[in-house]
């Protein structure tokens, strides 16, 4: 709203418009309490007590990481499809030199999130220098890489990670709550600062809203979309890192399923807190209230379906929501 027409807006207008945009910005978090309560009255003894918050709380880090993951490439206008398959293959990496060649744990997660970088330069060669779609690109990518799994994992379960990784991800706890949450949220707050108050965040934005503007703008666009490519492999390597440390080992193929979750989220989230933008503390809200909906229905005793119901179903009411709110922002700019 432009000054001129705020000036002209009646205080009732301009009370009514600002409690919308109050409404649409946190009205995930309404829902999410709404469904706390549902559950609560539905199943007082079972979802209203510490060791289920504990684990709703200490059990998705995971998947707030490989969701935050995604923002860099999206808010760039690009996807990354590989996101789950790099993760997989970082904690197979970490696995297989911990356990099978006897590299110390440090010298192993550095491997791993160097694997990560790899799969991040060659998203961004595919991409910016082949100019192949980057939903084609990614999703060949992410094939290519379950393959690679199999072959270095012989398609077995690669078991004893160091315990070291294990107590600093899911062994030592702040609150009753595993540490791998607290990462999950300082990556958040990491990413939330650089998109908010740097001005590669905002050159990224700029870049999504409108490639051909920013280029004319002198803004370096390839290297942008190369950059967020790389950045999306590099954190979903740190989520295969924890990973490794919460199971204990490294599995070839159970990673591949964070994938939808992880782009529900991200949708999700871009339809509040700054509707109509991927951010990371909507997108870490919407992990949360995904896994609190689904937490709920298994209390209630609903079949183990109703979590690939749930999930499809959030992102394609997710997708819609964060494309309506585009759409508005656009109309709102001209």
């Amino acid at each position: 709203m432009t000054e001129a027409t705020e000036a002209a807006t009646p205080p009732a207008g301009r009370s009514r418009a600002w409690m919308g945009d109050a409404l649409e910005r946190y009205a995930l978090l309404l829902v999410w309490a709404i469904t706390c309560v549902v559950f609560g009255i539905l199943r007082p003894d079972t979802f209203w007590t510490t060791s289920n918050f504990t684990t709703i709380f200490g059990s998705q880090a995971i998947l707030v990481v490989l969701t935050l993951a995604l923002l860099a490439p999206l808010t760039a206008g690009d996807y990354d499809l590989s996101v789950a398959a790099t993760m997989t293959l970082a904690s197979m990496t970490l696995a297989i030199l911990n356990v099978n060649h006897g590299w110390s744990i440090w010298a192993s997660i550095v491997a791993a999130l160097a694997v990560g970088v790899a799969v991040g330069l060659a998203n961004g060669a595919l991409v910016v220098l082949l100019d192949i779609d980057s939903l084609i690109a990614t999703l060949g990518s992410s094939t290519f890489i379950a393959g690679i799994v199999l072959w270095i994992s012989d398609s077995q379960t690669i078991s004893g990670v160091s315990e070291g990784l294990i107590d600093w991800v899911v062994v030592k706890r702040l609150f009753g709550i595993p540490l791998e949450f607290y990462y999950g949220i300082a990556l958040g707050l990491v990413i939330f600062y650089v998109f908010e108050f740097m001005p590669v965040g905002r050159r990224l934005l700029f870049v999504g809203r409108g490639r051909s503007v920013a280029r004319l703008s002198g803004i370096r666009v390839s290297h942008l979309r190369w950059g967020a490519l790389v950045a999306s492999g590099l954190i979903s390597a740190f989520a295969g890192v924890l990973y490794a440390g919460t199971l204990g080992s490294a599995d070839p193929t159970s990673g591949l399923s964070f994938l939808l979750p992880a782009f529900a989220a991200a949708f999700l989230g871009a339809t509040t807190i700054q509707p109509g933008r991927f951010n990371p503390i909507g997108s870490i809200a919407a992990v949360y209230f995904l896994v609190t909906g689904i937490t709920g229905l298994q209390l209630l005793g609903v079949q183990t379906f109703v979590q690939q119901l749930f999930y499809g179903g959030a992102l394609i009411l997710a997708v819609a929501l964060s494309q309506a709110a585009r759409r508005r922002d656009a109309r709102q700019v001209e």
